[in-house]
């Protein structure tokens, strides 16, 4: 009701208007509630005439009103980048699940485009037997999606789709915000997130380890694949089509996640944050100062993310920090 509310308020064509005979027009809840229908169960646009009493024609055109109102209401505040506070909390959160330093998870998925144009299959089709798009998202444990790019074409992978994608764009500008964690009392200055085995080892990436050997690489598998989920799980809530309505999908999807947690989370933050140095992860509200002002400051920053020496020591305290963190529970088990 608080979309039908805005909706109808702030965008002309969910006003309800009356006819020349004075006879109201199709109220603002039947406009939503036919776009809403046809998004979640992907049907088409002439199904919902008998529940709804709106023909083929005006369902389209309340679905194309209802997903460009969604952004433009909406989209500020549940596709936002990360405040600082955002971020100190991610990495709060991060940290109590046993990994400092890491905000999110990032994957990549296909979705099916039964529609796909002839012409374009060849760009498209991936050999799964349908031509599909590309969706890389990041989540975070309550399936809260911080970042979407949607559109790169199925014959991609997720190393293609990362070289397109904007979600470092912030880094590299230096426009986020300076964090400081510690991790086997070794000190970083840089976030990662947890990914799957196809993605490259840069610093900001962290890897399971594939065939793990010994009790502290086992426990560490297990730890990262099980938060890795994260971003797996929000994945099998979300439907689109196109980039417009994806964009919508997700930010309803936000919506529905807000409404349905306690709170902003699910851990009662105040339990590991009762003290200044109880934890080990700090965000500077002041932005960097080294803002890239040229290419070759804006190089350097990219090579930064992708240092593999970095990756490989910051994994290596993370097995370590683990081990110490969880390894007692091995122990009685």
């Amino acid at each position: 009701m608080r979309i039908v509310d805005r909706l109808s308020n702030e965008v002309q064509f969910f006003e309800q208007k009356r006819d020349g005979l004075k006879r109201l027009s199709l109220s603002p809840l039947q406009k939503c509630t036919a776009a809403i229908r046809v998004l979640a169960y992907g049907t088409a646009a002439d199904t919902v005439d008998e529940y709804l009493r709106l023909g083929e024609t005006t369902t389209r055109s309340c679905v194309e009103n209802f997903v460009e109102g969604i952004i433009y209401l909406f989209g500020d505040e549940y596709l936002r980048r990360p405040t600082p506070a955002d971020l100190q909390r991610l990495l709060d959160i991060g940290e109590h699940r046993g990994f400092p330093g890491m905000i999110r998870s990032i994957d990549c998925m296909h979705w099916e485009w039964n529609n796909c144009p002839t012409a374009w299959k060849g760009q498209y089709y991936r050999g799964s037997g349908k031509p599909t798009i590309i969706l890389e998202a990041v989540a975070l444990y309550d399936l809260w999606i911080w970042h979407a790019f949607f559109g790169p074409p199925g014959t991609l992978n997720d190393i293609n789709v990362l070289d397109r994608s904007p979600v470092f764009d912030d880094i590299i500008k230096g426009q986020a915000p300076q964090v400081t964690y510690s991790v086997n009392g070794r000190e970083y200055h840089m976030t990662y997130y947890l990914t799957d085995g196809i993605y490259p080892r840069w610093a900001t990436f962290i890897q399971s380890i594939p065939i793990p050997q010994g009790p502290k690489a086992v426990l560490f598998a297990q730890h990262q694949e099980a938060v890795r989920k994260d971003v797996e799980r929000a994945f099998g809530v979300l439907q689109a089509r196109f980039a417009i309505i994806m964009r919508a999908c997700i930010i309803l999807h936000n919506m529905i996640v807000e409404d349905g947690r306690d709170g902003y989370t699910q851990f009662d933050v105040s339990e590991f944050q009762q003290g200044e140095d109880t934890g080990s992860s700090h965000v500077d509200l002041m932005y960097s100062t080294d803002i890239p002002t040229n290419i070759a400051n804006m190089m350097n920053v990219r090579t930064r993310i992708r240092d593999r020496h970095m990756h490989q020591q910051l994994k290596d305290d993370l097995v370590e920090h683990v081990w110490r963190k969880f390894g007692h529970d091995e122990d009685n088990n």
